[in-house]
């Protein structure tokens, strides 16, 4: 298959996408179906949120993927980057010579072609991140639109077509499509960039993190000179990033030095209150619903990048103030005779590290009670076995879940949710192992008690164990 002799044909009206399910797919579909385009698609999966998303907007989704599910008025199919090239749609496609790109290409031609684009990358916090630089960019009145992996509850969507000059798009380092292996940020030019951080992840991509680091280098160089990067100070990856390209990174952190410099004042719920420092000069006092050191630093990175698009600071501040957040990221799904649940998608051992200690301060009258679920591709393999004993800390009952998908790693490369309990229990954590959320479930249970909070950490519906929990706590 060629990709160059597939151009997106300038008369597009029925539009096919395999994979639709995913959270920026999803996003993708819902756009172009608001711009007047036949959409349709399919997934191997089909399963809430995204089904009920998708159906609210009346685009049909077939479960499973079959050559028929390509209608012969179909002018364009979108392939999503978990769809490999022996896929009966994808086999289809070829066949009958239709056109097709990738997410990030369908997002460059219909989307973002006329607009500024500001880019959110790194490992973590890159959904926040965005999520909130366009709530505020909103708030200001520049009428952004936005295409972010998770749901703004300000929107209750996780995409907008705004009439501003600014697209706002979360950055992926994952790569783009079977016949394009590069990551997906390296189809968006942006006109100013956050890079939050980076750490080794998606272990099924990137063989280390000196490849990782060459992909994000990668993205620097192709961003012009003129344009504004805004790093962490205290990430190494990036320092080397930055002398290696020689672009000239503004940094911001809690460095004194950095051109933006952050100080936590105090922690007074439901608000988190610190200062900036804009060139080592008082800049202003701001706070926000957030909670943790991590969601500062994503804070101040959106502050500075405001600022250079002339948003004055008190407008700033209220966006902040009116923040309501993601769902799924420290979202508390529900209180039930003192007990609260929380959902995260905390599941890389720093992401799991720093949610806990996020949390810790806002609930000191009750216990953490941490339950973790090893899902990612990275997560269930064993890189990080010899890590995430450390990330537990902060916690003070541990709930660890075998791994549910554990049969698609290679034996020898499995991560073992078992070893991680024994470890936690050789540092002296009340550490517990299941085989199941139903075990977990009658366990938390026994114990929980009002004041208590239940942080639930998974990328994947976890066997919807945090509604669950909700109604047996009701009983």
């Amino acid at each position: 298959m060629n990709l160059k002799n597939n151009v997106i044909p300038l008369d597009v009206k029925n539009i096919h996408m395999i994979a639709i399910c995913g959270t920026a797919m999803g996003a993708l579909a819902s756009m172009l179906k608001d711009m007047g385009y036949g959409i349709s698609g399919s997934d191997q999966q089909v399963y809430p949120p995204m089904s009920q998303f998708l159906a609210q907007k009346n685009i049909p989704v077939n479960t499973g993927f079959y050559a028929d599910n390509i209608s012969a008025d179909t002018d364009l199919v979108i392939v999503g980057n978990a769809v490999k090239r022996d896929n009966p749609e994808v086999k289809a496609v070829e066949q009958n010579q239709i056109a097709f790109c990738s997410m990030p290409q369908a997002i460059n031609h219909f989307v973002a072609k006329k607009k500024k684009r500001l880019i959110i990358a790194g490992t973590h916090g890159k959904t926040t991140t965005s999520s909130l630089l366009a709530w505020i960019l909103f708030y200001a009145g520049f009428d952004p639109s936005f295409v972010i992996g998770g749901i703004l509850k300000n929107f209750n969507s996780n995409y907008r077509l705004g009439n501003g000059e600014y697209i706002v798009v979360e950055g992926d380092e994952y790569d783009t499509a079977f016949f394009d292996k590069g990551p997906k940020f390296l189809h968006y030019p942006a006109c100013a960039s956050i890079l939050t951080g980076i750490e080794f992840d998606h272990a099924d991509i990137f063989k280390d993190l000196s490849s990782i680091n060459e992909a994000f280098g990668r993205y620097v160089q192709k961003i012009d000179p003129s344009s504004l990067i805004l790093a962490y100070d205290n990430d190494i990856n990036l320092r080397q990033i930055s002398t290696g390209t020689g672009f000239p990174f503004a940094y911001y952190g809690f460095n004194p030095e950095s051109q933006w410099c952050l100080k936590p004042v105090c922690k007074a719920f439901p608000w988190t209150v610190f200062e900036i420092f804009k060139e080592e000069k008082f800049y202003g006092k701001f706070q926000t619903p957030l909670m943790g050191e991590h969601n500062l630093l994503n804070a101040i990175a959106v502050i500075a990048l405001c600022d250079h698009l002339g948003i004055h600071k008190t407008i700033i501040n209220k966006g902040l103030e009116s923040f309501k957040g993601i769902k799924r990221r420290q979202e508390i799904r529900g209180i039930r005779k003192g007990v609260t649940i929380m959902d995260d998608f905390a599941h890389h051992p720093t992401a799991v590290k720093e949610t806990i200690l996020a949390v810790k301060p806002f609930y000191p009258k009750g216990r953490i009670i941490a339950v973790f679920e090893p899902r990612t591709n990275t997560s269930m393999r064993n890189i990080f076995q010899n890590v995430y004993p450390y990330s537990f800390d902060a916690a003070d009952i541990i709930c660890v879940r075998k791994p549910p998908l554990l049969e698609k790693i290679p034996q020898n490369e499995r991560f073992s949710s078992e070893q991680l309990v024994n470890s936690l229990k050789s540092r002296g954590k009340d550490a517990h192992y299941f085989t199941s959320s139903d075990s977990i479930i009658d366990f938390i249970l026994g114990f929980v008690k009002a004041n208590d909070l239940v942080l639930i950490m998974s990328n994947g519906s976890f066997d919807n164990i945090h509604q669950r929990l909700l109604d047996a706590l009701s009983l």
